[in-house]
């Protein structure tokens, strides 16, 4: 038996679509509620404004990108099976996975996008969430494998920021391919080496 959509998640999926077409200030309530099938008054029901409807998606965008890397009680287990190598390109593969490859998630990172410079949370997100979070989260691993003994002794920061920023620069290019249906598996084979490159250099 097929679970239902509720009303609720009805309306966010129809906000993420349009707001991912257009953008936040394009769309408007009637917009949204005649692409769902309901009277504007029944969206108020479940949401007090646009602004609110806006809060809602990312927050989802918020809780999947915070399932990206794995939880810092288990991440020693972890480095101590892994190669430096092996958890980089794994990394690459979830956040492809959470972000890049989900449509709901790659509309929602749209909206991110083109709503950065009007929205402050959207700012937030993409400066601490996306950006700050992960190179701190990669920054601590780098730390671990120096301990591991497995790269050698540079400063954790510098190689987070290092690694992780080409990193995004590739994703951003990804995501733009991926929109206009272009082949992206030039990137990704890019994407792929720059791992096994950035390791290379440095590893003991």
């Amino acid at each position: 038996m097929e679970n239902k959509i509720s009303t609720k998640e009805k309306i966010l999926n129809i906000a993420i679509d349009l707001f991912s077409k257009s953008s936040f200030s394009a769309v408007s309530i009637r917009d949204i509620t005649r692409e769902v099938g309901i009277k504007e008054s029944s969206l108020y029901y479940h949401f007090k404004n646009k602004d609110e409807l806006l809060d809602s998606i990312f927050s989802i965008f918020q809780q999947e990108i915070g399932k990206v890397c794995p939880p810092l009680d288990i991440l020693d287990q972890i480095l101590e099976q892994t190669t430096p190598e092996q958890f980089l390109q794994q990394g690459l593969q979830n956040f492809k996975s959470y972000i890049c490859d989900n449509p709901k998630m790659s509309r929602i990172s749209r909206i991110l996008s083109t709503e950065q410079f009007n929205h402050p949370r959207a700012r937030s997100i993409i400066l601490n969430d996306l950006y700050e979070d992960n190179i701190k989260f990669i920054e601590v691993v780098f730390a671990k494998y120096i301990d591991l003994g497995y790269i050698q002794e540079y400063p954790p920061r510098l190689l987070a920021v290092e690694y992780q920023y080409p990193v995004f620069s590739m994703i951003t290019q990804y995501q733009i391919l991926q929109f206009e249906g272009k082949d992206t598996s030039e990137l990704e084979e890019l994407l792929h080496d720059h791992v096994e490159f950035f390791v290379h250099k440095i590893k003991k």
